[in-house]
């Protein structure tokens, strides 16, 4: 089935990428002077930041000084919240005449009399495309009496330049019919020679049994959860007849079928069982991955044709010592339970219901649903891309999961974070474009072209687009 894939900027807002401007600026207005000016794109606000130095600034008693920045773009233009330093003849006059203030409720008032020698101005204002190459001037206008403008000056403090970044490609999981799901995990639990009753008190078998107890509550206990299977298979160790081996394996884990159906009152049905008479590939992983001397030999031995009775007989016969060691290390290890509770979980639709089960059962959505809730927030937000991050925890090996993980830690500048998410993303054409566009974001132009010239051949047709405006804007030359 074909994939969706939404693109960040048209379902998920637009990109908002910071643009420092000059630290260090020094205003030529009269009396004016600017320091720590920064400029930046905050989503989808453009936030202006700079300290204003008032000390040299003289304002006679009839007049006013308004400070206002403006952002000028051809013929786009657009003033900021003005600052206004008033004389004491021109404060009451305003104030007698209830006329407020010059620019009106933004202006930030101050007597000339009281007026700081330094003011640490911060405005926002929505951001607009023409505003990408605009100007910013410091417009210092000196007004008299009759409303009028008396002197005029300007100075110019930056320009803001849009950052280049693609847009980012989200792919929506398909969502999933039947949300199935499993835990699965190994108890050894001990039982006295030859005998195939469980002791629960018996040395470890209260935590051991605790396990699997354990892994049944945690899901038994979600009104979310039904509980369809849980299946046991239990392994006895190599040393004894193989026969015998084998009706030790089969009663033991009926005992543990027995011990599991009368604690949770499972249906006959519910608990399927199995055996493995001798774990030798349990044996063979442990001597594998041993310093043994003769390991190679004892391997082969392991890999060999002979019947399980004589391979064993032959490795306690050839290599004594070796033998000794693994009865005692290995052998009560290969003696255990393996088991899987099998469940399936309810599907979720509603967005305000997937958030709480967000908060309080994660491992009970799909990727489809973390996907429907990620939507509903703020792209960059730390919302956002917690939803992102707790997807990829849950599924660490799915593809789409790392892919969207990735694209929301490069939505916040976490290139680390996108080039790990990015190794496990697979190789689809919307994966060969998050390459593309984490290249871009580091301006590795060169290997970002060649990541979107493959997404391109591959059919993504963002990629097209990128490429186009990389061109435009001369990165690939």
């Amino acid at each position: 089935m074909k994939r969706m894939i939404f693109i960040l900027a048209t379902l998920l807002g637009v990109e908002s990428i910071p643009v420092v401007m000059a630290q260090e600026v020094k205003s030529i207005t009269p009396g004016v002077f600017v320091s720590h000016f920064k400029m930046e794109r905050n989503g989808k606000y453009l936030t202006v930041e700079m300290g204003v130095d008032l000390t040299e600034l003289e304002v006679e008693s009839n007049r006013v000084v308004l400070l206002t920045p403006r952002l000028v773009n051809g013929t786009d233009s657009l003033d900021l919240s003005s600052v206004g330093i008033y004389g004491r003849k021109r404060y009451y006059h305003y104030v007698r005449n209830g006329m407020g203030s010059i620019s009106g409720e933004d202006e930030t008032i101050y007597r000339a009399s009281e007026k700081p020698d330094d003011i640490d101005y911060n405005n926002s204002v929505v951001y607009e495309e023409w505003m990408d190459g605009a100007i910013l001037k410091l417009h210092h206008s000196d007004w008299g009496c009759c409303h009028e403008i008396v002197a005029e000056h300007d100075d110019t403090l930056g320009r803001h330049d849009e950052a280049f970044f693609p847009e980012l490609v989200f792919v929506s999981p398909e969502a999933e019919m039947m949300k199935s799901r499993s835990l699965s995990g190994s108890a050894f639990i001990d039982f006295p020679v030859d005998k195939t009753e469980i002791y629960p008190d018996y040395r470890r078998n209260t935590e051991e049994l605790g396990k699997i107890e354990a892994s049944i509550d945690s899901v038994r206990g979600d009104k979310d959860v039904t509980i369809v299977s849980v299946w046991l298979k239990g392994y006895a160790s190599p040393e004894s007849p193989y026969a015998h081996n084998r009706d030790l394996a089969i009663g033991r884990t009926r005992s543990l079928k027995e011990h599991i159906r009368k604690l949770y009152d499972f249906p006959d049905d519910i608990i399927t069982t199995a055996h493995e008479p001798e774990d030798w590939e349990g044996l063979r992983r442990y001597v594998e991955n041993s310093n043994l001397d003769h390991r190679t030999e004892i391997l082969a031995m392991i890999d060999s044709d002979m019947d399980p009775d004589a391979k064993e007989a032959k490795i306690k016969r050839t290599y004594p010592e070796e033998y000794r060691f693994l009865l005692q290390h290995c052998y009560p290890a290969l003696r255990h339970t393996d088991y899987r509770i099998d469940y399936n979980i309810r599907r979720y639709s509603d967005v305000e219901e997937i958030k709480c089960v967000l908060a309080e059962r994660p491992q009970n959505l799909s990727l489809n649903e973390f996907y429907l809730v990620a939507r509903m927030y703020e792209p960059g937000s730390p919302e956002f891309t917690d939803v992102f991050e707790t997807a990829v925890r849950m599924f660490p090996g799915d593809e789409i999961a790392n892919l969207n993980a990735a694209n929301a830690a490069m939505r916040q500048d976490n290139h680390e974070a996108a080039r790990r998410y990015l190794e496990k993303a697979g190789d689809s054409a919307e994966a060969v474009y998050a390459q593309g566009a984490l290249a871009i974001r580091e301006k590795d132009y060169k290997r970002a072209v060649a990541f979107l010239e493959k997404a391109r051949e591959m059919g993504l047709g963002k990629a097209a687009t990128t490429l186009k405006e990389l061109k435009e804007r001369k990165f690939m030359e």
